[in-house]
């Protein structure tokens, strides 16, 4: 996110003085770091979280088409930085990986096929398919078949122009060009307040992780991109907005084998339907990644739990969040939600083998020693207020700013990355009204379907899809 809202102001408004701030000795440590999350170009072509079905067992297609605009604007952008030079060959942050779902038993069956229904004529889900023939599942996907049980109700759609990205190596190409341009990218150092002055100015209070060195820098403008420890520097700054607001941490593992005869039977990212009381960042997948040109399978997330709110983090973070405003919708989350509970402690109590039992309903012919456990990301789940609730555990990114727009932090999880640059550029229409206006020329230049919607527009969303696909060397 740091990283897309630098690369836009820097194209927008290049006289102006960016500088970053990372606490880590590098960018793209936690949630961006390949490793630590599941590489998904985020389109809504696999994930069933985005079609939720209805109680008259109908699929709303809203969601999951809106998710899909949103990533065609990161591929919009992306294709011109690679066209204009900005980042490097795009194998070495995406690459064409088919996004599948795969779910068992005639009630997931009957609505998989409920839900192709709704998508296959949507303009941004063209070329989505849909099987219950074990043969031609075979064909997408061979470890999922083999020796599956006879009898058993199955079915899969497949959309072969889905992605894998390389966040951690996107970050770094869009960091880098921005040190070329004259930002400024400190490691290092780790933010500890945010006040703002009497002239609207923000007093920034740092330290150095190196010599413990403190220091203080002013900013017009600041955007926390902090992960998980967005709320803490959030609430810190004394903004209103941030109040009713706190975050669940929910770790994860992933099984991963870089066996070259399993990797080579696999070019997919296939997800099913999550666990009761699963939160939906937790639905498993299988998935091949692409990560420094080297191609491996993971398998999960596994939930595992820690107070932390990054990897890098604090034990006392979810503790010493808590504020007397976001005490009860908290509460009320932890009340409202027991199988959430539930379904962490039997995370929490799978071994190895167990683990490898949970992706043998993928991948029947799974052997524990082929696989071995890998630690995945924190995601700080959102808690705030709800007037009918009075608190609600939620899925998704949300942007808290201040109001009079001098400051804005991210909070939340999954799709994020993948749609950085729709989430930053509403970021810069409510923090820089008085400049939108005169930037919308060069926002169309990179971002074509800026300000418009691709969906509705067949033909336009097929050449759009085309060009991007050319320009990043993906299967259309």
């Amino acid at each position: 996110m740091s990283a897309t809202l630098g690369t836009l102001i820097s194209e927008l408004q290049p006289d102006w003085k960016i500088v970053v701030y990372e606490r880590l000795h590098d960018v793209a440590l936690e949630s961006s770091n390949a490793w630590n999350n599941a590489g998904t170009g985020h389109a809504a072509l696999c994930e069933l979280n985005y079609t939720p079905e209805g109680p008259d067992g109908s699929v709303d297609p809203a969601k999951a088409i809106s998710i899909n605009e949103q990533f065609q604007q990161s591929r919009q952008l992306w294709s011109s930085l690679v066209d204009e030079g900005v980042l490097d060959a795009p194998s070495t942050f995406i690459n064409s990986t088919p996004h599948m779902t795969f779910v068992t038993g005639e009630k997931d069956v009957a609505f998989l096929k409920t839900r192709y229904e709704a998508l296959k004529d949507q303009p941004l889900f063209a070329g989505i398919e849909y099987s219950e023939d074990s043969r031609v599942i075979n064909t997408w996907a061979p470890l999922l078949m083999q020796k599956r049980r006879a009898g058993e109700p199955f079915a899969a759609t497949r959309v072969p122009a889905g992605t894998d990205v390389d966040f951690g190596a996107l970050t770094h190409q869009l960091f880098d060009n921005l040190e070329a341009r004259g930002a400024e990218v400190v490691t290092n150092r780790e933010v500890r307040t945010l006040k703002q002055q009497p002239d609207g100015t923000w007093l920034i209070k740092w330290r150095n992780s190196i010599g413990r060195t403190p220091g203080t820098t002013k900013a017009r403008f600041v955007f926390v991109g902090a992960g998980g420890w967005a709320i803490k520097l959030l609430q810190r700054s004394g903004i209103p907005e941030i109040k009713g607001y706190g975050v669940f941490p929910i770790g994860g593992q992933w099984l991963k084998t870089s066996n070259p005869a399993l990797v080579a039977q696999h070019k997919a990212k296939v997800y099913s339907q999550a666990s009761v009381g699963a939160p939906p960042m937790s639905v498993p997948h299988l998935d091949t990644r692409v990560v420094d040109g080297e191609t491996s399978l993971l398998f999960g997330p596994f939930a595992t739990f820690s107070p932390k709110f990054l990897k890098n983090g604090s034990m006392l973070d979810l503790f010493t969040q808590v504020r007397p405003h976001n005490l009860g919708p908290m509460l009320k989350v932890a009340i409202d939600n027991p199988s959430l509970i539930t379904y962490l402690v039997g995370e929490l109590l799978k071994n190895h083998e167990k683990k490898v039992d949970s992706l043998r309903t993928f991948m029947p012919t799974a052997k524990d020693e082929d696989w071995e456990l890998l630690n995945a990301g924190q995601r700080a789940q959102v808690m705030k207020k709800d007037p009918k609730k009075g608190g609600v555990l939620q899925f998704g990114t949300e942007v808290i700013t201040g109001a009079d727009g001098t400051i804005a932090g991210l909070l939340g999880a999954s799709p994020g990355a993948s749609t950085a640059v729709s989430i930053m550029l509403g970021l810069l229409k409510n923090c820089f009204p008085d400049h939108i206006d005169g930037w919308e020329p060069r926002l169309r230049e990179l971002i074509p379907s800026y300000g418009e919607t691709l969906n509705t527009r067949p033909e336009v969303a097929e050449e759009s899809l085309t060009e991007t696909a050319e320009t990043l060397a993906l299967t259309a």
